[in-house]
């Protein structure tokens, strides 16, 4: 079946947006289309319909196309949890950690996982649109590439190639990586997409015309500048909230040097009565209605950086002056007496004293719970649902007071008695509008407004569909996918 590749000049060049496009363009006119990325490095993940874990930006896509996330989509993902190293997980189930080095020789075997889950997807569906990662330029990892030319040479696929002009240099970064690819793998670049353009398409012509000749590529388009823009990032935090008018909540949360699953908050990011505030190193601690403590790959090393930056003191103040606390995972496990580390998963075997806010200890364990999970809030009995990705197992006398009660009869996190502070293991709470408007009535919000957050994510998703629509030549796009029109 035809196999199509989308492949950046850069990180951040317009990689996952173009694939999530394409998979909607081509879901709307219902083809069979699946998303794909060999090899992915982030620690924003989902949990997928066959009980794996799969990068976050890959279930956008599968979304996008129409479908249910799962392992095949990503049968690589590393999830940084030092400076030189990496929990590897093969086709959605962990399988250790590497360093650098330990994970260069292993990608041999990491290539035949990508393979299979590449010819799995390739015999149930009609197209398969792949992502590349970071940029096929980067030389020093040429040998056993399983992400970039290296996959395309094994499947023998078309590439599309994306720069951002946004970022500056476009037509170096175009021409400048063509220059650094082997003659075949040159060849297997069949167009080149230009993304963010903002201005009078008539005076970037003559740079276009200029780069087709030279490089002897066509240009299948230049993609607009989206404002207001949302689609979940793949690792890198956004910032960017719509101005927010009239009475808001004040949300803080702190960057953690390894912390996963920010998307958590993108609902909250973009709701019209939030105002949401990542504290990085070095910077001041604001005034808040509710903190809330993120998930985090390195909990234990995550929860020593709080204290160096003068969190711990800060959250009791907070509390004194009657402010609510949350943790998600990671940040709920902070939250109890002792998170232990036998089996140095996270770091070196050990211990670390939480925050001690809630009477439950945590230890990690080699197997990590993965699980998509629905429920209500003990609130109000707000329903919820979410997903599950960790390796610490809980327990203690604060886990009979749930923040969670969960179909089938189980219990999740944890509410203090005078219901100020509360723990979660679930990821994606915010995505349920009455979890939302439930967990901001708590914290101090005195009327939320109900937002449905996966409507304004598919809206987008509709938005970038009709760029490729609107502003790529989509019959060569057609012939490359071998569709006939």
């Amino acid at each position: 079946m035809p196999t199509l590749m989308v492949q950046g000049t850069t990180s951040d060049a317009g990689k996952s947006t173009l694939v999530t496009a394409l998979c909607r363009w081509l879901a709307r006119r219902d083809m069979g289309v699946v998303p794909f990325k060999p090899q992915n490095m982030a620690l924003n993940s989902a949990v997928t319909v066959d009980g794996g874990e799969i990068g976050r930006a890959q279930a956008v896509q599968a979304e996008a196309a129409g479908l249910a996330p799962h392992t095949d989509m990503n049968p690589v993902l590393l999830k940084p949890n030092t400076d030189v190293g990496a929990q590897v997980i093969i086709q959605g189930q962990a399988v250790g950690c590497m360093d650098a080095v330990e994970y260069h020789a292993y990608k041999t075997i990491a290539m035949q996982a990508v393979l299979g889950s590449h010819d799995r997807l390739a015999s149930q569906y009609q197209l398969v649109v792949v992502e590349g990662a970071g940029s096929p330029a980067e030389i020093n990892l040429r040998e056993g590439d399983i992400a970039n030319m290296g996959f395309a040479e094994a499947v023998d696929c078309p590439v599309l190639l994306i720069a951002d002009i946004d970022k500056g240099g476009v037509f170096a970064h175009l021409v400048g990586t063509l220059e650094l690819l082997s003659s075949s793998e040159r060849a297997r670049v069949k167009g080149f997409v230009i993304n963010r353009f903002r201005g009078d398409i008539s005076l970037l012509q003559p740079g276009i015309d200029w780069l087709e000749q030279r490089t002897g590529i066509a240009v299948l388009g230049v993609l607009p500048y989206l404002h207001d823009l949302h689609l979940e990032a793949e690792d890198a935090i956004n910032a960017k909230q719509p101005a927010k008018r009239g009475d808001v909540l004040r949300v803080v949360v702190p960057v953690l040097p390894r912390i996963s699953n920010h998307t958590d908050f993108d609902p909250l990011r973009l709701h019209p009565q939030v105002d949401l505030q990542w504290v990085r190193i070095g910077e001041p601690i604001p005034p808040a209605d509710l903190i809330i403590l993120p998930g985090s790959k390195s909990v234990r090393a995550d929860l020593a950086f709080l204290r160096e930056q003068g969190w711990d003191s800060a959250i009791n103040r907070h509390l004194r002056y009657g402010g609510r606390l949350l943790g998600i995972c990671g940040g709920f496990q902070m939250l109890g007496t002792q998170i232990d580390d036998p089996l140095g998963l996270e770091g070196p075997p050990g211990s670390a004293e939480g925050f001690g806010l809630l009477g439950f200890t945590t230890t990690l364990n080699q197997h990590k719970h993965l699980a998509r999970v629905s429920g209500w809030l003990e609130m109000d009995a707000a329903p919820v649902q979410g997903y599950e990705i960790h390796a610490g197992v809980s327990s203690g006398p604060a886990l009979a007071s749930p923040m969670v009660r969960l179909e089938g009869g189980k219990l999740d996190g944890a509410l203090s008695a005078d219901r100020q502070i509360a723990g979660t293991y679930l990821h994606g709470l915010f995505e349920s509008p009455e979890a939302t408007r439930t967990l901001l009535s708590w914290a101090g919000l005195a009327v939320p407004a109900t937002q449905d957050y996966a409507a304004l994510r598919g809206r987008d998703i509709d938005r970038l569909a009709d760029l490729v629509q609107n502003h790529l030549d989509t019959q060569k796009l057609d012939a490359l996918l071998g569709i006939k029109t």
